[in-house]
């Protein structure tokens, strides 16, 4: 017998052995231990291997030997591997196969005398993945030190897919058996994540693009389903071809996104991998099941931050192909009447195609309070929790969920009496929406006459229609980059021209404060080449990038005087840290006004420029800053990151520190009253102006022109209308100066006893 070259046989009668072993005719009746240990010794037979093991993973996250040809038979279900553990646990942890000719000299090797392995050298170790995660791992071991070639891991891998469909399935074991491996629970649970848009859900789970469990894995005949795998591949792209044409009318990110997904059709990577997966054997849509594990497992290690979001790209996409393979139409699946719809992570885009009426509630797995998904789930007014970690392994598609935006917190499967709870709650909060409905055109006016003007932030179509129905007084706040962060390819001029003029037709006489690019640091845009930084938070980001890089700059600028031309254009500029920075973008703005000119263009009939003061050094540079602006606005957000050096994206530091804190406070007064000795227009555009004791401290500190999430626009109006500010400042006025790092409590007491509706 060779000690090494491909198998003995075909993959594919390999895995029909497989098959027969695991739930063939009379399976039924043999133990399954029996079953586990005839399939060991085929696979170990046809891999011409001395050794084969099949290693499992356990609710601790251990991975248990749960059968072996070659090892000591003693060592079955007594040897436990730690997560990470040994090269089997670093199997399971880079979701990839290792293929080793001399183990032992491995660094990560760990020897377990109880196996008896001291005498094999060559390694071969393929995942199970069940939703791209490792549930086990599976072993072909040598004692020569044999080099396994291409086609023998294609062939483990193949194999271990089989493996994983059958563990996962229930059919190799018993429920029983397999009470303590970590497959899908189904009792009540609660995870802690955290809040990234207020609010209250329940309802059944839907999995973002679901994915289709294959219900054939080996076919019969693999001409027939390279044929079948083809003719998938041409609908997909016609159909997405169609989605184009359909969206040419279409401004900014909407047609983009499409322009994306059809880009990502024609990887000839991954239809390669289609095509070879379907050569070894197995039918189209186990190809398309197996080539999206591995795409999971080796995006989710990658450490460019672009490379694992473009992962749900291509989890879209061979969705997509699997519903073409089982003759759905495009557009044709529908979502419950109440879903809460679950993804690990989610751009901006990809929740806006699904229906508003039904999505009661999102659930992300990573993300931040700061990510766009968050940003847009804010403006659709939709809950949020996110950072759940592990939450797809620990549910299934139409599972009973609760989504709770103002905890931070998700139970899965719920008692009854959970669910009783929060429909009291629920039935709370929107007895509190229909009030905030009825004070949608009351001017925002304190007990005592002060007059403050409440805007909404923006970056979407529809904060256009949260304007309308909140009330707001027009958009303090527009987030240009929304546009850039969808595409693959720097949006045209024409393209960010006719964004921003449809958003000036919408707001009508209202004003629109637009914010010149704030990408950089988490934002990276795949088509500007970018360094690689330590921390991009503090690195060459907004107006940064956009002064090292003029041409970027003076292209929005220049969409936006155009779209500006004979009304209103309020521009503004992020992340100013100096005075010279101010002035290096106004000089842009100054060359693309000459620009226009001089080619008899039309102008904006009143433009005004501010700069957003969200860096700490510019406390100190007011008095030279404010006579150039005019108008700024103050971003707390970043503000006070930058204050704390703490990075707002962290959970581990996120909520160390408290906006509410006397240092954050005096640092807005100072800002205040510059702006008042010098008559400069300043607002308040962060999340503090959205949630009503904030905005009440903002308020008394003297500020009138706050911007605030759609979702805050209604409860910050409210806390207005309730508020004596001459009272409040008399007593908000002794806070400032304390040593405490929060004076949360304090303003809250005071709230209270002025009875302000925070």
């Amino acid at each position: 017998m060779p000690a090494g070259g491909a198998m003995t046989r075909g993959p594919r009668i390999l895995l029909r052995q497989i098959r027969e072993a695991l739930g063939g005719a009379g399976a039924g009746a043999t133990p399954a231990q029996d079953r586990l240990n005839m399939v060991v010794r085929i696979i170990a037979r046809s891999m011409v291997a001395e050794v084969c093991s099949i290693y499992l993973r356990r609710a601790s996250g251990e991975l248990e030997l749960f059968a072996t040809e070659g090892l000591n038979p003693d060592a079955v279900h007594n040897t436990r591997l730690r997560p990470g553990e040994g090269l089997v646990g670093e199997v399971a942890r880079l979701g990839q196969p290792i293929s080793l000719s001399d183990a032992p000299s491995h660094p990560s090797f760990s020897y377990r005398p109880e196996t008896g392995e001291d005498p094999y050298h060559a390694f071969l170790g393929a995942p199970l993945l069940r939703g791209g995660r490792a549930i086990g791992v599976l072993v072909v071991q040598n004692r020569t030190e044999r080099r396994y070639d291409e086609e023998e891991v294609e062939d483990i891998q193949t194999i271990a897919m089989v493996l994983s469909e059958t563990v996962s399935s229930g059919e190799l074991l018993a429920l029983d058996e397999l009470r303590d491996v970590e497959l899908a629970p189904h009792r009540p649970e609660r995870l802690k994540g955290q809040k990234f848009s207020d609010g209250l859900a329940f309802g059944r789970v839907v999995l973002h693009e679901a994915p289709l469990p294959p219900e054939k894995l080996l076919s019969e005949d693999p001409a027939m389903e390279e044929a079948r795998l083809k003719l998938a591949l041409a609908t997909l792209k016609t159909g997405l071809d169609v989605m184009l044409d359909k969206g040419q009318g279409l401004a900014g990110p909407s047609f983009e996104v499409l322009e994306t997904y059809r880009m990502f059709a024609d990887d000839r990577g991954w239809n390669r991998s289609l095509e070879e997966a379907v050569r070894n054997g197995l039918t189209a849509e186990a190809a398309v099941d197996r080539v999206r594990n591995e795409h999971r497992a080796r995006f989710a290690q990658a450490r460019d931050p672009y490379i694992r979001e473009r992962l749900h790209d291509f989890e879209d996409l061979a969705n997509r192909l699997l519903r073409v393979l089982a003759g759905d139409k495009p557009g044709e699946r529908e979502l419950p009447d109440d879903a809460i719809l679950v993804a690990r992570n989610l751009g901006p885009a990809d929740l806006l195609e699904y229906p508003r009426d039904k999505l009661k509630g999102l659930l992300l797995e990573e993300g931040s309070a700061a990510s766009h998904a968050a940003i847009v789930a804010r403006a659709l007014q939709i809950p949020c929790v996110g950072r759940l970690m592990g939450l797809r392994d620990r549910l299934s598609e139409g599972d009973m969920v609760i989504a709770d935006g103002e905890t931070g917190e998700t139970y899965l499967r719920p008692r009854p009496d959970m669910l009783e709870a929060v429909q009291s709650r629920m039935a709370v909060r929107e007895q509190r929406q229909a009030e905030f409905a009825q004070l949608r055109d009351v001017p925002a006016v304190t007990l005592d006459g002060q007059r403050i003007t409440v805007l909404t932030n923006a970056g979407l179509a529809v904060d256009l229609e949260n304007m309308a129905e909140t009330g707001a007084e027009g958009i303090g706040l527009f987030r240009t980059e929304f546009q850039f962060m969808v595409s693959d390819e720097l949006p045209r001029l024409n393209a960010q021209t006719a964004l921003y003029k449809l958003v000036l037709d919408a707001a009508g006489d209202k004003p629109v404060t637009f914010r010149t690019l704030d990408i950089g640091g988490d934002k990276v845009l795949p088509y500007l080449e970018a360094e690689r930084e330590e921390n991009p938070a503090l690195g060459r980001r907004a107006i940064r990038l956009g002064l090292d890089r003029p041409s970027l700059l003076r292209m929005q600028l220049r969409a936006l005087l155009a779209a500006g031309a004979g009304r209103e254009l309020r521009v503004m500029f992020p992340m100013i840290a100096t005075v010279d920075e101010f002035r290096a973008a106004r000089e842009l703005v100054d060359i693309e006004c000459a620009w226009a000119k001089r080619r008899g263009r039309a102008l904006p009939a009143l433009l005004r420029v501010g700069a957003m003061v969200e860096c700490p050094s510019l406390l100190w540079h007011l008095d030279a800053l404010l006579p150039l602006t005019d108008f700024v606005s103050i971003g707390t957000n970043d503000l006070f990151q930058y204050m704390y050096a703490a990075d707002r994206t962290n959970p581990l530091v996120s909520d160390r520190y408290d906006p509410l804190s006397p240092p954050t406070l005096r640092a807005l007064q100072t800002i205040q009253k510059a702006c008042a000795d010098t008559g400069t227009p300043v607002s308040i555009c962060g999340e503090l102006a959205g949630r009503p004791l904030e905005a009440f401290a903002l308020i008394t500190l003297g500020f009138t022109r706050l911007s605030a999430p759609a979702g805050g626009v209604g409860p910050v109006k409210r806390m207005i209308l309730s508020a004596d500010l001459t009272a409040a400042r008399r007593g908000m006025s002794n806070l400032l100066n304390l040593s405490t790092g929060s004076v949360r409590n304090e303003i809250e007491s005071l709230a209270r006893k002025l009875n302000v509706a925070v």
